[in-house]
């Protein structure tokens, strides 16, 4: 069967891409031939979509500071995403790059798929999709194709659909032959403004095992990390940077990052034109490597938990209610961890020497990622 996955634009997200990857490895694993349909927004569109992350993410930062930083030019952009987009081109199969919601209709005719798949990655999301109507497939008239929705995500408990999307988007829903929700709130969401039934489902990144990570870093041959406490905290804030000191200083461990010295959010143009190898990510292998290395990890990202419980780290999530809460709350409640859920004004008073069973938290994964696994390949079978 051929199959075409439907996720969020592959940019500069290292769980984004990582979900796409695994998903596709699951597919093809079984046996099923896969691309992922590969889209974008235009130049002239790009400052808008830019603006409005920014403005988005700087309403979180501490005085709620609004900061329109540099936006780099295309050839800047790919210097900046060089190694994703090294980890993108080596490992994940995709279509010509689509710029248009018709771009959607013309990929699915030439492409001849037999069923599509969408998800994960808040692809339910209103205001993180320019093309939310492809991300519920209308763009695939083919009667006979499988409409397949595996963890797809809203992203927040929150209903953030207006009453004339909610109409178009269940009636498009309503077509799937298949609808699972990354988070346990989306199942109910699904049910009380769509009128389908959802399953719980994991994240595409956990249907993998460490292993399979490990391999990828291995090919990779990246270096060792450079400490034990990785801060994968992508919204800074001193008081999270003052908790990691107070742990680093507690454990005796070694404070790292795996972000660009200049990140999206606050750097200039300058630091672009003239210092642009400081706006580098790392690559997706080094930013696996560091959940691998590291002794405990400081979280404020899904993907950085998710990562943390993969490979079996202590770890803390400083809860990040603008980016979804609900993503946390489900993943952690999913595995018992809930209490592995911080608020930033509550660091101060936080036990640190809680310890994780493991082993109650690897047997539930386990059980779950079998579980979801044959959820997806059954409902790709022709009936």
């Amino acid at each position: 069967m051929k199959i075409g996955i439907l996720t969020q634009a592959l940019q500069s997200n290292y769980g984004g891409i990582v979900q796409n990857y695994a998903l596709q490895q699951v597919l093809i694993g079984a046996g099923h031939k896969v691309e992922t349909i590969d889209w974008g927004i235009r130049k002239d569109l790009r400052r808008y979509a830019y603006e409005c992350k920014i403005s988005i993410r700087s309403l979180l930062m501490p005085g709620n500071q609004l900061v329109t930083p540099y936006m780099p030019t295309s050839k800047e952009q790919d210097v900046i995403c060089r190694n994703l987009n090294a980890f993108i081109d080596t490992n994940i199969h995709r279509t010509p790059k689509i710029y248009s919601a018709p771009g959607f209709k013309r990929q699915a005719n030439s492409g001849r798929f037999d069923a599509f798949v969408v998800g994960s990655d808040q692809c339910w999301r209103p205001k993180y999709n320019r093309f939310l109507d492809a991300m519920f497939l209308d763009f695939a008239t083919e009667e006979k194709v499988k409409r397949i929705a595996y963890a797809a995500s809203f992203g927040t408990d929150k209903w953030e659909f207006s009453p004339a999307r909610t109409a178009e988007c269940a009636q498009l829903a309503q077509r799937f032959d298949f609808v699972s929700l990354r988070e346990d709130s989306g199942v109910e969401l699904c049910r009380e403004h769509f009128g389908i039934e959802a399953s719980h489902v994991l994240d595409p990144t956990m249907l993998l095992d460490a292993e399979d990570y490990v391999a990828l870093i291995r090919k990779a041959d990246v270096p060792r990390s450079r400490g034990n406490l990785f801060n994968y905290v992508l919204d800074p804030d001193e008081r999270i940077d003052a908790f990691t000191r107070r742990i680093a200083k507690d454990k005796g461990l070694e404070a790292f990052r795996v972000l660009p010295l200049k990140q999206q959010e606050n750097r200039s143009k300058n630091d672009v034109r003239h210092h642009i190898e400081d706006c580098v990510y790392p690559g997706v292998e080094t930013w696996l490597r560091a959940f691998m290395d590291a002794d405990m990890t400081i979280v404020d990202s899904f993907h950085g938990a998710v990562f943390s419980i993969i490979f079996n780290k202590d770890f803390w999530v400083i809860g990040n209610a603008g980016r979804g809460q609900a993503r946390f709350t489900s993943l952690l409640r999913e595995f018992g961890l809930e209490d592995r859920l911080l608020d930033v004004e509550q660091l101060d008073s936080v036990q640190v020497d809680k310890a994780i069973c493991w082993e109650a938290v690897n047997a539930r994964l386990e059980q779950r990622r079998n579980e979801c696994k044959n959820l997806l390949l059954e409902s790709l079978k022709s009936e």
